[in-house]
């Protein structure tokens, strides 16, 4: 049993060597360490060497073979979430400057319902993931999440999702059948509502969490990760991401400076694309919808896995201001 699965994991390894040398039309491709699974058993991450004319270099490839089709939403997701990440990075991602770093891609290959993506390896420009981050690297994110959000303001989320976020309600009715009877459940649909009626709307990244962000020496960041890029309202990138980063009994007190980073970084990214009576329009807007944000991320968590994610008092405050109920 042993030798049959080397012999698998042989013709699997070669199977993907000539697949990314069709795909980049390199001249040589040596495959290197496999650095982790995807997400759900769909396929693997790689680091490897790609030779060209110009020289060799460090890619990351990522290799999505997905299991037979069990006709669950859930598989629907994830096969969509691999086409847009390739239209992200085909269509929309050189729009992006220094202040809100991607990786390059190099080639993108869907056949047969796989998908293969080639990127340029961030480790190789100076970039690092760091597990859990810093205040300071907190803040070197938000800036880029401004730089992120300025660039797509007003854009439309062709080929993406039209709402992006991987905790879309409209993509998670399993999630909301498990949530136990209340306000957050009966509000769900109104909270949706509500940040997909905002006037000012660009793409938000959709899973801005610590595992998804690199920096370098110099703070900088840098964002992977694509598949559920979309439509949205910036603060609720945010709202994520801050839910990730500060301990709830924090929140209170440290919430509101970072609001006042990300606005600050935001204002600026803006400038040369609105006038100030829209800067601050579009500011008023999110920074009210930031609880509402918050809150719709929090009823996703609370029915993911009922039982296993402890009701949190600061964010059940924020449901009551939201909705509008009392204790």
């Amino acid at each position: 049993m042993g030798k049959s699965r080397e012999r698998l994991r042989r013709h699997e390894d070669g199977d993907l060597v000539e697949r990314v040398l069709r795909a980049t039309g390199a001249r040589g491709f040596e495959l290197g360490t496999r650095l982790q699974a995807v997400w759900g058993g769909y396929g693997e991450l790689w680091r490897g060497q790609l030779s060209t004319e110009s020289g060799t270099a460090s890619v990351i490839v990522k290799d999505v073979r997905p299991p037979n089709d069990d006709g669950s939403l859930s598989h629907r997701r994830k096969l969509r979430s691999y086409r847009v990440e390739q239209s992200f990075y085909a269509r929309f991602a050189a729009l992006l400057d220094d202040r809100a770093r991607v990786a390059k891609a190099l080639a993108l290959s869907s056949t047969q319902g796989t998908f293969l993506t080639v990127l340029e390896d961030l480790e190789q420009a100076g970039f690092s993931t760091r597990g859990r981050m810093t205040a300071t690297e907190v803040r070197c994110s938000l800036d880029w999440l401004a730089a992120f959000h300025a660039t797509f303001l007003g854009a439309a989320p062709d080929d993406l999702w039209k709402v992006g976020t991987y905790w879309h309600l409209g993509t998670r009715p399993d999630e909301l059948s498990r949530l136990r009877p209340g306000p957050l459940r009966a509000g769900a649909a109104a909270i949706d509502q509500r940040l997909n009626a905002a006037r000012f709307r660009t793409f938000v990244h959709g899973d801005a969490k610590p595992d998804n962000i690199c920096f370098a020496r110099d703070g900088r960041a840098a964002f992977v990760d694509f598949q559920y890029v979309g439509g949205g309202v910036g603060v609720k990138d945010v709202a994520y991401l801050l839910s990730c980063c500060v301990p709830p009994k924090q929140s209170e007190s440290a919430l509101p400076p970072y609001l006042d980073h990300y606005f600050a970084a935001l204002r600026s990214a803006l400038e040369p694309k609105l006038g100030p009576h829209d800067r601050a329009a579009l500011e008023h807007e999110w920074r009210e919808l930031f609880p509402v944000a918050w809150v719709d991320f929090y009823r996703c968590l609370q029915g993911w896995a009922p039982g296993q994610y402890d009701p949190e008092p600061f964010s059940d405050a924020l449901v009551r201001q939201v909705l509008g109920v009392s204790r």
